[in-house]
């Protein structure tokens, strides 16, 4: 390989890596000034995320009447709706602006949720649902500290 070769391969290697490094692990972000990590997406992404937010508050809330009523078939029913199935259909442009560790949260927490389902509908204990939810709900607690979304 020429000189001329080997620059021009190394810059448009350095080029692939950079990119690599905004979409997967980087994203879209910048600090704000409340010192959380303030994730800039467009509105219908900002929508999309926000609405997904709504989606988990509301099984949490069902998940919780479940475990205080013994009604472990509703805490499998909106367990279950927050999983992992729950993360179809996220546009890729969506997902390339989310921080790595954005995305290893939200992902911990829809596992969570699956696990949550199972041990449910499995063992039909309250207090290990009530445990479950406990440490999800930190992943919860965990992110809205750490981040915040604008557009």
């Amino acid at each position: 390989m020429n000189k001329k070769c080997l620059i021009t391969t190394a810059i448009l290697l350095s080029i692939i890596i950079a990119g690599f490094y905004k979409f997967i692990i980087q994203g879209s972000v910048s600090e704000s000034t409340d010192g959380r990590t303030t994730i800039l997406l467009s509105d219908s992404e900002r929508n999309l995320v926000l609405t997904e937010m709504r989606a988990f508050l509301s099984s949490v809330q069902q998940i919780n009447q479940g475990i205080a009523e013994d009604d472990m078939e509703l805490v499998v029913e909106h367990a279950r709706k927050s999983g992992k199935a729950a993360q179809t259909g996220m546009p890729g442009t969506l997902v390339g602006k989310l921080p790595l560790p954005f995305k290893k949260l939200g992902g911990d927490t829809h596992a969570k949720f699956d696990q949550l389902a199972m041990d449910a509908e499995d063992l039909g204990d309250r207090d290990q649902a009530l445990e479950q939810l406990s440490a999800l709900m930190q992943n919860c607690v965990s992110c809205h500290a750490t981040y915040r979304i604008d557009i």
